[in-house]
């Protein structure tokens, strides 16, 4: 961050007048725990915590200042506002607008972080860029990637996300960006949309933020999406495999570990598992094109691409292989997470370690029904599902099932799963681990690495 005096950053937030020294801002922090000399802590309440019970720690560790919510006692530096995450957001809004860096945001119901991490990898070997840590994509996230550039930065490449209407505008607003992408549309976070039509609404809201040069970029082969961008006063550019869409790729294949597609006559390796991953890649090329990164530099850098942790990221723990992708679900990722489990799995006896999918709303025991279906369609061989509708999944993929061995066994919760896959786990066994964050399905590849299998 380009360093700034404290009585600067109060101007910015409009914050209460207060004692102040001459104290000068090198960075921002949320974490008490992880705050370095001369940042900026902003005492954030959440639903575990609140910040402001940590200031006396953010300042033993070397904060220059704190900005916070209520009050706390007198003291230097004590920057009060009415809320601090809004500061927060002012604040990176005002810092994004002096600083001469582009701005790239990224919404979509999937693919976000890979697309994101695809195009970090390839742009930065031509600029200096900067990007989240990890998927840092709400109204605190947002605000911490812009502030974590400095005035090296060239570019900046943002995730958007959102639960509920009205949350992604916002965030554009604060981003100004001068490229945003919406990588695709999928029944996700229902539970705060309520339909589809919802959802495409709130994803292209994202160019309601977008600077006035700026580009939309969205994926073709979502035709209402198509038609609702065609709605706005906005031009876009379009890209996707449908001959219409105005940046093509053909011929995706994907074939275990890895998939090609081709894009303007160049075959491009992607050196990941499922085709969604060619799609994200595809999104990837889009957004570096706009910055006038040739095909074949894109295809030489894309091929030294690594997994993104917990999106399909496949592992050996001893003689088990191993299909990490326990980010997130929804309908859509869970079905390319069991296709990558068919191709990579060929061979071997197929496990999958299934979570319920959070927040679909009243639809949620009908399309857990529907996955179960899926289940049993892609040739699994033991579903060990865990999780409130574990059961609906569990039913339906043995009334599904062609294969006579197929077994189900259905669990509270992940702790019980968890104790238990040494019983269901055997040598060679490919397992995909895939559910929504709040499974924390993250326990079960923790547990499968410890156990080994090598009985």
């Amino acid at each position: 961050m380009k360093e700034l005096p404290v009585e600067d950053l109060a101007q910015v937030i409009r914050a209460e007048p207060t004692k102040s020294t001459n104290a000068v801002v090198a960075g921002i922090s949320i974490d008490s725990r992880t705050i370095r000399a001369g940042d900026c802590f902003f005492a954030v309440k959440g639903a575990n915590f609140d910040g402001h019970d940590y200031i006396g720690q953010a300042f033993a560790r070397g904060a220059a200042c704190a900005v916070v919510g209520r009050d706390v006692g007198p003291g230097p530096n004590i920057l009060k506002v009415a809320d601090t995450v809004k500061a927060l957001g002012t604040l990176a809004r005002w810092y994004r607008s002096e600083l001469g860096f582009k701005v790239v945001a990224i919404t979509g119901s999937a693919g976000k972080t890979t697309t994101r991490e695809m195009a970090y990898h390839v742009l930065s070997r031509q600029f200096s860029c900067a990007q989240a840590p990890k998927s840092f994509n709400n109204a605190i996230g947002v605000p911490l990637t812009l502030l974590s550039a400095d005035e090296d930065h060239e570019i900046v490449i943002v995730e958007v996300g959102s639960n509920a209407p009205g949350e992604i505008s916002q965030l554009a607003e604060i981003a100004s960006p001068d490229i945003a992408v919406v990588t695709n549309i999928y029944p996700a976070h229902l539970a705060g949309f309520g339909n589809i039509e919802a959802i495409i609404k709130e994803k292209a809201s994202i160019a309601e933020g977008l600077k006035g040069a700026g580009k939309l970029l969205i994926n073709g082969d979502f035709e209402e999406l198509v038609r609702h961008c065609s709605t706005i006063k906005k031009d876009f550019i379009t890209f996707g495999e449908g001959a219409g869409c105005d940046i093509r790729a053909e011929g995706l294949v994907s074939e275990g570990i890895s998939g090609q597609l081709t894009i303007e006559g160049k075959d491009i390796s992607v050196p990941l598992a499922g085709r969604a991953n060619l799609l994200n890649a595809l999104a990837a090329w889009a957004i570096c094109e706009q910055f006038s990164i040739g095909v074949e530099e894109f295809a030489e850098a894309i091929r030294t691409f690594e997994a993104v942790d917990m999106r399909l990221q496949i592992t050996k723990s001893g003689p088990i292989t191993i299909i990490n992708d326990c980010y997130n679900a929804n309908p859509a990722s869970m079905a390319n997470a069991l296709d990558c489990l068919s191709q990579v799995g060929f061979g071997h006896r197929k496990v999958f370690i299934c979570g319920t999918m959070a927040e679909l709303g009243a639809r949620s025991g009908k399309l857990h029904r529907q996955l179960g279906k899926l289940v049993a369609e892609s040739g699994v061989e033991v579903l060990l599902a865990a999780g409130d509708f574990a059961d609906a999944v569990a039913e339906a993929a043995k009334t599904s099932a062609c294969n006579d061995n197929f077994e189900a066994f259905v669990f509270k919760n992940t702790n019980e799963l968890c104790n238990n896959l040494s019983r269901f786990v055997q040598r060679d066994d490919i397992v995909l681990v895939k559910g929504s964050r709040s499974a924390k399905l993250e326990q079960a590849v923790v547990k499968l690495d410890v156990n080994k299998f090598d009985a």
